[in-house]
């Protein structure tokens, strides 16, 4: 039962995904089992968008007082720690909890088993584990940020069936169905932040939004990488910033006067290191998008961009959409200067998926 109750937990989290960093999007439940074959669900809640307030309150606020001696599931160690809101333990203690059954530990150093001590040493029985590799992939964000100081990356990818990503003289093709593209844009909305090249905003002018009915606020911040600060006034990207935010990151000696223009704009412009290839630090960008507060990255980006992520060791995760289409010989291949097994080199299919003629291969690290 505990691993069952925990997939509601689980599932509660998953629906604010890429809504609340910088913390992470947690699930809970509270329920009650009183010698019954099914238990009693008292409560249930996630992480608010914007980060506050935590599951756990709210979980615990629907119980009210109900919740006395009752079990809470919780996808992540509950906080300790005073923030913009008191610890949710003391939230826990004060309601009267009896057992709490955590799928995964925090690795914040803030937290980190503290958590299960203050609730251990008030009396409350603590279980860890039930549903510990669902929530480790649905908190990969949080643990990448906190361990790694830099976000979780997922690079997707549309190729067509000659292993193409677009068409001559890198110009865009349509090479996915419209399932296929329906799923990016569900998967834009479970991301923090969307990133870019600027070679692939001046050839394809994308808007990067989440363009599903309804879901036009669940858009991610759009962030787009531009060495030199060549993100033209006319992009489509600027014509909506008031949807989404967007956050440029250019090289240290990029013009001041294209910056101002930007941030008149709106832009948020940020700036870092070049390798000494003469290209932006992507791994110096990505630490930087996590001191902001991105927790989740997703890459929608050319084949030069796509297979700089990948040669660097920063995919954590790929999304591969592969489609019958043929480009044809004188196409652009999917990726620059190496072939598509370069993705097997760390990372392995873990699942498929079919939308319309279209399929879904998803990678992540072995």
């Amino acid at each position: 039962m505990d691993a069952a109750l925990m997939g509601s937990a689980l599932a509660m989290g998953r629906r604010h995904l890429g809504q609340t960093w910088p913390n992470p999007a947690v699930g809970a439940v509270v329920a009650r089992f009183d010698g019954a074959e099914n238990p009693l669900i008292l409560g249930h809640g996630a992480t608010a968008p914007g980060g506050r307030p935590h599951a756990e309150p709210h979980a615990l606020a629907q119980a009210g007082e109900a919740a006395r001696g009752a079990t809470l599931y919780v996808t992540l160690e509950p906080c300790s720690h005073h923030g913009r809101t008191p610890p949710c333990v003391d939230a826990i203690r004060a309601a009267g909890i009896a057992r709490v059954v955590a799928a995964i530990g925090d690795p914040d150093e803030r937290v980190a088993g503290r958590g299960f001590s203050i609730l251990r040493a008030a009396g409350i029985e603590v279980t860890v584990g039930p549903g510990a590799g669902e929530a480790r992939l649905a908190h990969a964000g949080h643990i990448s940020r906190i361990l790694r100081g830099r976000p979780h990356v997922m690079l997707k990818l549309a190729i067509s069936a000659d292993g193409k990503a677009g068409l001559e003289g890198r110009r865009p093709a349509a090479i996915t169905g419209e399932a296929a593209r329906a799923r990016v844009h569900m998967m834009r909305a479970t991301f923090d932040a969307v990133l870019t090249g600027i070679g692939t905003v001046l050839a394809d002018d994308p808007d990067l939004t989440c363009r599903l009915p309804g879901m036009a606020e669940r858009s991610p911040v759009r962030v787009v990488l531009d060495s030199s600060l060549r993100l033209p006034q006319t992009a489509r990207l600027l014509g909506n910033i008031d949807v989404a935010p967007v956050w440029v990151v250019a090289g240290e000696d990029a013009p001041a006067e294209a910056e101002r223009a930007l941030v008149a704009r709106g832009v948020e412009v940020m700036r870092v290191g070049m390798t000494a290839a003469g290209a932006l630090d992507l791994e110096a960008a990505l630490r930087l998008l996590a001191v902001r507060g991105i927790t989740r990255a997703m890459v929608e980006a050319g084949p030069r961009l796509s297979t700089a992520f990948l040669a660097a060791g920063l995919v954590d995760e790929a999304s591969l959409f592969e489609a019958p289409t043929v480009l044809g010989h004188t196409a652009v291949d999917a990726l620059e200067g190496v072939p598509l097994s370069a993705f097997d080199d760390y990372l392995t299919t873990v699942e498929t998926e079919r939308h319309g003629p279209d399929r879904l291969r998803i990678l992540r690290r072995r």
